[in-house]
């Protein structure tokens, strides 16, 4: 006879492990699927510039290790641009694509600056499987790469613009590259860890232990002495903490939203007082 105590633990182990295995395979998904929570990614292009009655050349850059480019983009000179017209390399936000980001192009264009504007990959007609941080932060880089070395722009010519998500992008990139003249932050975001670990979808996980998909930005902002010019809306769903103490030199603007004109107005005067117009010849 089989003691029916011993049953009952059995049949309790089988049930402790298949829902431990269970769990485990859990936050496995949830693991390899947590850039979703964060990035939404569009292969859509619906516009270009020409939309916006820009002149504009297409991009493909940033080759891989078979040679093939893996980055799209745009490139938008100003008018009447002169070999010291700064040029402003656009990393746009989390979702959509670069066409989605063409509002944000205009203002930098009107504003006087040539504009490099490109796809991460995963996103657009970029090449490349679903993105991730360190994905975007290496595209990043490869882009400003591509601007000095193709079309010799020194780093004291060079703006970086990060709108969302790209702001954290901007802010990494800038630490790297101290000489680089200015960073422009539109509608920061970043230190994504609370938020997602708030999300319904991490519930049943240890979200705070699993997620990497940070996208810091309070803590490189308090140690970068880039320039920067720090936009925020006041009808954000995120208002950006992180930029309360951001190192000077910076200049803070809060608008009720992008389609104030102040918004140009406070990136020309931005530019007026930390982007000089100087011949390539002089920088470094």
């Amino acid at each position: 006879m089989i003691d029916p105590r011993w049953l009952l633990k059995a049949l309790g182990l089988v049930l402790g492990v298949a829902l431990l295995l269970a769990w485990g395979t859990l936050c496995l998904l949830w693991y390899q699927g947590q850039w979703q929570l964060v990035l939404h990614p569009s292969r859509t292009v619906g516009a270009t510039p020409a939309s916006l009655h820009l002149q504009f050349t297409p991009l493909r850059f940033g080759v891989d290790a078979t040679g093939a480019p893996q980055l799209s983009g745009w490139y938008i000179p100003a008018d009447n641009a002169t070999a010291s017209t700064p040029s402003a390399l656009m990393l746009h936000g989390g979702d959509g694509s670069i066409a989605d980001a063409l509002p944000q192009a205009l203002t930098l264009h009107n504003a006087g600056l040539n504009v490099v504007l490109f796809d991460y990959r995963g996103f657009g007609a970029s090449a490349g499987g679903h993105p991730t941080e360190d994905s975007m932060q290496t595209d990043a880089a490869s882009a400003l790469t591509w601007l000095a070395t193709t079309q010799h722009v020194a780093p004291r010519q060079t703006i970086l613009y990060g709108n969302g998500i790209g702001a954290s992008l901007a802010v990494q990139l800038a630490a790297q590259h101290p000489n680089v003249a200015a960073i422009v932050l539109e509608a920061p975001d970043g230190d994504l860890t609370a938020r997602v670990a708030h999300d319904p979808h991490s519930r049943l996980v240890p979200a705070r232990l699993l997620f990497n998909q940070i996208f810091p930005l309070a803590e490189p902002l308090r140690a970068l002495a880039t320039p920067k010019l720090l936009i925020a809306y006041t009808s954000a769903a995120h208002p950006p903490a992180a930029l309360t103490n951001a190192a000077d030199p910076k200049l803070t603007v809060e608008l009720p939203s992008r389609n104030d004109p102040a918004l140009l107005t406070s990136i020309e005067r931005f530019l007026s007082l930390y982007v000089t117009h100087e011949p390539l010849a002089s920088a470094s």
